[in-house]
């Protein structure tokens, strides 16, 4: 295999990755860890928008960001071939549509309930009567969806939206981001976080499956001289992501 190195300083390189010129990256604002608005500039800035840049600039080519409030209508917009590369959790189901590389982080995924609720730990979730609330389409979705047998898996349109969902439609549990959780149960009384995870998501990058297992081997050679270089462990600490590590 060509080194990234090699590989990037030809121009060919950008015809894999970026073949319409410009490089388009779909960006989730659904997990706020990676990506996010800011709030004195108006656009997408976070992990993902760092790790984008970079590669725009590798590549020599321009960037353009498409901004999706939610996992499934980024990966959506990927897998339809809308964009050239992505940020997501590893997960069977989307990569029916797309190409992934190794993790780059490590993020938690933890349960909210309310305080003096019976549910006290991760295993008493899954029983009869019990309803999770998850944003539609996010990692967790995917994942409780294929491992719980009793609980009910209700469906916020987001998850940013997830703990609001929660507490309007006053299901039992909620389920995402651990640093997202920890934030609303801050902004709300009467809200805690059981203790421990009950999954660990691994981020990803992606390209859609049209663009080939060229386009992903590059990219995959990407993501590992980020990991080695510093460059995510110093995105991290930029936009001061806490609870997230370097994936190994």
């Amino acid at each position: 295999m060509v080194s990234l190195t090699s590989s990037l300083a030809h121009s060919q390189s950008a015809q894999v990755l970026a073949p319409s010129g410009t490089l388009r990256a779909s960006i989730n604002l659904g997990n706020p860890l990676l990506a996010y608005i800011n709030p004195q500039t108006g656009q997408a800035a976070g992990v993902s928008v760092d790790l984008s840049q970079a590669l725009a600039k590798r590549l020599g080519v321009a960037l353009e960001l498409k901004v999706f409030n939610a996992a499934g209508k980024s990966v959506q917009a990927l897998s339809e071939g809308q964009a050239d590369i992505g940020f997501f959790a590893l997960d069977p189901l989307r990569g029916e549509g797309v190409l992934f590389t190794q993790a780059y982080v490590l993020i938690e995924g933890s349960y909210l309930v309310r305080k003096g609720a019976t549910i006290q730990n991760n295993a008493q979730v899954d029983q009869a009567g019990v309803r999770v609330m998850v944003g539609k389409g996010s990692a967790y979705d995917l994942f409780l969806t294929r491992h719980l047998k009793n609980a009910e898996i209700v469906r916020a349109p987001t998850s940013p939206e997830v703990v609001a969902e929660f507490l309007a439609q006053g299901v039992e549990v909620a389920a995402g981001v651990r640093q997202q959780l920890e934030a609303d149960a801050r902004q709300h009384a009467g809200l805690e976080l059981i203790p421990g995870r009950f999954m660990v998501i691994e981020q990803a990058m992606a390209v859609p499956k049209g663009h080939g297992p060229q386009a992903a081997a590059q990219l995959n050679e990407f993501v590992a001289e980020m990991k080695r270089s510093g460059m995510v462990a110093q995105s991290l600490l930029t936009h001061t992501v806490q609870g997230a590590s370097i994936a190994p």
